[in-house]
């Protein structure tokens, strides 16, 4: 079994796309503080740099996260509120400002769920399954899926999904919207590589990373917040150089060469 922190969590530059693999497959990748550790630093590593304009995650073997580490977690009510303080938000990869494509290869269970959830847009292979898990192991819904499932596939059946820990198959999921793209048997990686290769190569990372925020902060606000807070964004954008290049390289048919985005300490606003 891989052990070694490096090793946790793979990672593959495919041009301007970064591949992170859970790499746990004789435990179904099973979460556990060290595979959280070498994402979180990845992510990181990938949000600031450059060449990266697009990550896309998945799993080593069977599955993509089984959930939480079960032998851990029969320890869990011995973590003291110091030990929790010093982790980090689990939510880290919604603050991503690059795309992050969800590759799922199999089973996605409980945290492995949630992370899965994390995605900005899921591709799945046929041997793709989703379970909460969370009622079936004396748990609640944790770490934010009680506000991210119901905004995917509607309150009822949420509350489905949830209360009965059920599994859902990969057409289930790709009728009820787990699921964006259900891809053939071996090629859901390639998929949402060449998904996110197209971003890279086509779309303003200032863009989606203005898109990206939109998204969330509007989430729970009304329609005509949204109008107000997009019109001055609409005013930031057309006096950048995104735009300008945008609209050129249509008009010339040819590719366009947008900027990659400011390191996050930088004072340029995006």
């Amino acid at each position: 079994m891989t052990g070694a922190p490096g090793e946790l969590v793979l990672a593959e530059h495919h041009g301007p796309v970064l591949v992170l693999t859970f790499n746990r497959p004789a435990k179904l990748n099973a979460w556990t503080d060290e595979l959280e550790d070498r994402y979180f630093a990845l992510l990181d590593a990938a949000e600031d740099d450059p060449d990266v304009h697009a990550v896309v995650v998945t799993g080593a073997g069977r599955g993509f996260c089984a959930g939480a580490d079960l032998q851990r977690l029969q320890r869990a009510g011995e973590v003291s509120e110091a030990d929790r303080a010093r982790r980090r938000p689990r939510d880290v990869p919604l603050t991503l400002r690059k795309p992050l494509i969800g590759a799922i290869n199999g089973v996605a269970a409980g945290l492995g769920m949630v992370e899965a959830l994390y995605c900005d847009v899921r591709f799945g292979s046929p041997s793709a399954r989703f379970t909460t898990a969370f009622a079936q192991r004396g748990l609640i819904a944790e770490y934010g899926i009680s506000w991210l499932l119901p905004r995917l596939v509607g309150h009822s059946r949420a509350a489905d999904l949830l209360l009965s820990s059920r599994m859902v198959d990969a057409e289930e999921a790709f009728r009820i919207g787990l699921l964006d793209h259900l891809v053939p048997t071996g090629g859901v990686v390639d998929a949402a590589v060449a998904y996110a290769a197209d971003l890279a190569r086509r779309c303003s990372p200032a863009s989606m990373a203005t898109i990206k925020s939109q998204l969330q902060g509007d989430a729970d606000g009304t329609y005509a917040d949204s109008v107000t807070w997009a019109e001055s964004l609409m005013f930031q954008a057309f006096r950048g150089a995104d735009v300008v290049e945008g609209v050129a390289s249509h008009l010339d048919k040819r590719p366009p060469n947008f900027p990659s985005l400011p390191v996050r300490s930088s004072d340029v606003p995006v």
